[in-house]
C-alpha cells in the first residue's frame, strides 16, 4: 500500500501526499523513546496513515464521521488524525488530562464513534464513560503497556488497526478517499474551554487552516528546515495550529518530548528553531532560572544581576538591530557570552530564530525578559474561531504592550463601545449543531465578534486590554482592566496565579496563589519549615513577601495614566491553588473569573468589608474523581497604595 495518488495540496491529506513525493526520506517526525530519538521519514508517515485510513474505514469511519483523539503528543496520534482526514472524517482532539466524565458531554454531543487515544489511562476512561455514549464503538490504543490483559471487543491496538485496514481495503480506496476531500469540508473541531456554559464544537475548514499556515510560513519565511518540539496539549489550537498544520503545510520536522517532565531536555537534544509556548509555560521557566540564580553563589548572582540590567536597558534593540552606543553593545557581548547564551542553553532555545507567544495576555515584564536575553519572542493573536493567526509581531517592529498587525488577508475593526471585530480566511464554519451561538457571534455585516477590547495604535497595531466582559470601571469611573494586573504580578517568580477583583467598587483586591517551588525554596533558605502548600501560604513572612510584589506593581501602576486608580489595596493568598479539576481553571489553564467569584463570593465580600480574617470551607476534587473538603481561616493584608504623580486619564 504505496501508491501516491496525484492530488492538489489545498487538504491535508493531499499536503501529506505532495510531502511522501517531494521529501520521502526526510525526517517528519521524531519521537524520543527510553532516552532514544525514534524518526519517522515522510514517506513512512504516508505509508501508516495509509493503513490506519482504511483501518479507521474497516471499523465504519466515513466522510463526516467524528473520531476523538486523545492523549499527550505522539507521532501515532497525528498520524491517526491524518488518517481521519483523508477519508473526510472530522477529528476531535480532547484534554488528555480531564477526567471521564469531563470528555462525556463532547463524545454525546458530537457523536463520537471511534476514539484513539495514548495509553491505558485514557482507556481505562474510554471504558468508563461508555455506557453512557452509545456511539461508542470502538477504542484504539498507541501504548500498549497495562493492557494485555484486558478483554475487550471493543479494544484493538493501532497495529492491529494498521493490519485490519492493510487487509481490508486496495490502495486504490485510499486515493479515491482522499480525493474526494474538499478544501472547505471540515477539517478538525475543537471544543472551546468552555470558561462560560457547556464548551461548544467549533468547526474549522481545511481551507481555513492551511490558508493561515501560509499566511505565516510567508510572513516568517518559515523552511522544512525547521525543527519544532510539540510537547503541549494537541487538544489546544494553538499547539494544534502550530505543530500539527504547520508541519502539513511547511513540511519541517516535528519532535515528540519522552514524557511532559523532560521537555526541557528533550529541548537541548533537538534545539528547535521554532518555539510556542503559552506565558504560563514562559513564567514556569522563568520561575525555575530564579530559583537556580537565587541557589548560586555571590559571584554568579552579581554576574547575573548585572547583565540582566544591561540587557533590560538595550537588549531588545539589540535584538531588533537597533542602534546601541557602543560602550553599551560591549556590554552586552560581555553578558551574552557569560550569561545570556548560557542561559538559552539551559532553557534549550539556542537555536531558535522565531518563538510565538499565544493564549492569553502575557505581561509586559514577561515578554521583554525573554527577549532581552536575545530570544526572538513575538506575540500573536488569535481564537480557535479564527484558526489562531489573526495578528502577528513583525520582525524588528516589536512592541511589549501589543499584538501586532493583522496577517495578510485579515480585516479589524474596534467599535465604539472597544469590542474587537474582524474578517478573516481562517474564520471558523459554524459552532458544531449550534446555529444560534454561530449567529450570535456574527455581526450582520459578518464580521466575528472577538470578545475582546483594544484599540489599534497610531502604528496599526492591535493592543489588547482584556475580555470586553471582565474589563470595567471602578467607582469613581477610571478603567479597570483586571487582566493586565494579574499579568504584572504573575511576573514575579513567587505568584502563581492572580484573579483581581474591582469593577463597580472603590478599590481593587485580589486573590493570589503562590508558587510551591518557589516559594517554598525561598522559605527553605530561610529555615522555615512547613507542612504543605496551605500551611506555607499561610505564614506571616510569606505574606509580606506576597505584599512587597503588590507594592512594587503600584508603584508601576501609580505611573500610569488609565490605570493609576487600579492599584491593589488588600489581597489574600488562597489556602489552595486554583485547579482545572475543581473548574477554577480550563484545560489551558484560564481563570474561569466568573466561577471563582461565585465559588468564593464570602473571600469577596470580606476582602471589601475591610475584615482581617475570613473562614472558608471548600469542596475539591481528586483526579480519581472523588471529592473532599478543606477548610482554613485566612488572613487578609492591606498594602500600600501610592498617589498618582500624573494626571488621570478622563
Amino acid at each position: 500500500m504505496q501508491r501516491l495518488p496525484m492530488t492538489r495540496s489545498e487538504t491535508f491529506a493531499a499536503l501529506l501526499v505532495e510531502h511522501a513525493r517531494v521529501r520521502g526520506n526526510r525526517p517528519a517526525l521524531r519521537e524520543k523513546h527510553l532516552g532514544i530519538w525514534q524518526t519517522l521519514t515522510w514517506q513512512q508517515v504516508f505509508e501508516r496513515v495509509q493503513k490506519l485510513a482504511c483501518g479507521l474505514a474497516s471499523l465504519g469511519i466515513k466522510p463526516g464521521d467524528h473520531v476523538a483523539v486523545i492523549g499527550e503528543n505522539r507521532p501515532q496520534l497525528y498520524m491517526s488524525m491524518m488518517a481521519t482526514q483523508a477519508l473526510g472524517a472530522v477529528p476531535i482532539p480532547l484534554y488528555q488530562d480531564a477526567v471521564a466524565q469531563e470528555m462525556v458531554y463532547v463524545l454525546q454531543d458530537a457523536s463520537v464513534s471511534v476514539a484513539v487515544v495514548e495509553d491505558q489511562e485514557q482507556v481505562d476512561k474510554m471504558l468508563e464513560v461508555r455506557d453512557q455514549c452509545p456511539a461508542l464503538r470502538s477504542i484504539v490504543y498507541d501504548d500498549p503497556r497495562g493492557l494485555r490483559h484486558y478483554v475487550d471487543p471493543a479494544l484493538l491496538s493501532c497495529d492491529q488497526l494498521a493490519a485490519l485496514g492493510q487487509q481490508q481495503h486496495a490502495p486504490e480506496f485510499f486515493e479515491k478517499s482522499v480525493a474526494a476531500v474538499q478544501p472547505h469540508d471540515p477539517a478538525a473541531m475543537f471544543y472551546t474551554s468552555g470558561t462560560t456554559g457547556k464548551p461548544k464544537g467549533v468547526v474549522l475548514t481545511h481551507h481555513s487552516l492551511i490558508d493561515r499556515a501560509r499566511a505565516v510560513e510567508a510572513m516568517e519565511g518559515l523552511t522544512d528546515h525547521e525543527e519544532v518540539v510539540a510537547y503541549l496539549p494537541v487538544a489546544w489550537i494553538g499547539q494544534n495550529m502550530f505543530s500539527y498544520t504547520q508541519l502539513l503545510v511547511t513540511g519541517f520536522t516535528v519532535n515528540h518530548p519522552e514524557s511532559p517532565d523532560t521537555v526541557t531536555i528533550d529541548m537541548r537534544d533537538i534545539g528547535p528553531t521554532y518555539y510556542f509556548a503559552p506565558p504560563r509555560v514562559l513564567e514556569g521557566l522563568l520561575t525555575q532560572v530564579t530559583i537556580r540564580m537565587e541557589d548560586a553563589g555571590w559571584f554568579k548572582r552579581t554576574l547575573y544581576g548585572w547583565a540582566m540590567q544591561v540587557a533590560r536597558r538595550v537588549g531588545a534593540q539589540v535584538l531588533d538591530h537597533k542602534p546601541v552606543p557602543l560602550v553599551e553593545r560591549v556590554r552586552y557581548a560581555v553578558g551574552n557570552a557569560l550569561v545570556f547564551a548560557p542561559l538559552r542553553n539551559v532553557l534549550g532555545m539556542s537555536r531558535v530564530r522565531i518563538a510565538y507567544t499565544a493564549g492569553e495576555a502575557i505581561g509586559p515584564d514577561l515578554f521583554v525578559f525573554y527577549r532581552s536575553i536575545g530570544i526572538n519572542l513575538k506575540q500573536l493573536y488569535g481564537s480557535t474561531e479564527t484558526a489562531v493567526f489573526v495578528c502577528v509581531q513583525p520582525d524588528g517592529n516589536v512592541k511589549p504592550d501589543t499584538v501586532g498587525p493583522p496577517v495578510a488577508g485579515v480585516e479589524v475593526r474596534v467599535t465604539e463601545e472597544g469590542e474587537i471585530q474582524l474578517k478573516s480566511p481562517g474564520l471558523f464554519k459554524e459552532y458544531y449543531r449550534n446555529p444560534e451561538a454561530t449567529q450570535e457571534t456574527l455581526t450582520g455585516d459578518g464580521w466575528f465578534r472577538t470578545g475582546d477590547a483594544g484599540y489599534l495604535d497610531e502604528d496599526g497595531h492591535l493592543k489588547i486590554i482584556d475580555r470586553a466582559k471582565d474589563v470595567g470601571k471602578l467607582a469613581d469611573g477610571s478603567l479597570f482592566a483586571p487582566k493586565y494586573l494579574e499579568n504584572k504580578l504573575k511576573f514575579f517568580s513567587h505568584i502563581k496565579e492572580v484573579v483581581a477583583f474591582g469593577a463597580g467598587q472603590s478599590e481593587v483586591c485580589a486573590f493570589i496563589n503562590i508558587d510551591l517551588e518557589a516559594v517554598g525554596n525561598w522559605a527553605e533558605r530561610r529555615g522555615l519549615a512547613y507542612a504543605g502548600y496551605a500551611d506555607l501560604a499561610a505564614r506571616d513572612e510569606v505574606y509580606e513577601l506576597i505584599a512587597d510584589c503588590v507594592e512594587q506593581v503600584n508603584r508601576d501602576l501609580s505611573q500610569d495614566k488609565r490605570l493609576s486608580q487600579s492599584q491593589i489595596s488588600r489581597f489574600l493568598i488562597l489556602h489552595k491553588e486554583l485547579d482545572p479539576d475543581d473548574d477554577e481553571l480550563t484545560r489551558t489553564r484560564k481563570v474561569r473569573r466568573g466561577f471563582v467569584a461565585e465559588k468564593y463570593a464570602v473571600l469577596v465580600e470580606a476582602l471589601f468589608a475591610g475584615r482581617e480574617r475570613q473562614y472558608i470551607d471548600t469542596e475539591v476534587k481528586f483526579e480519581d474523581g472523588r471529592t473532599g473538603r478543606i477548610s482554613a481561616d485566612l488572613k487578609i493584608r492591606s498594602v500600600r497604595v501610592v498617589t498618582p504623580n500624573i494626571a488621570r486619564a478622563a
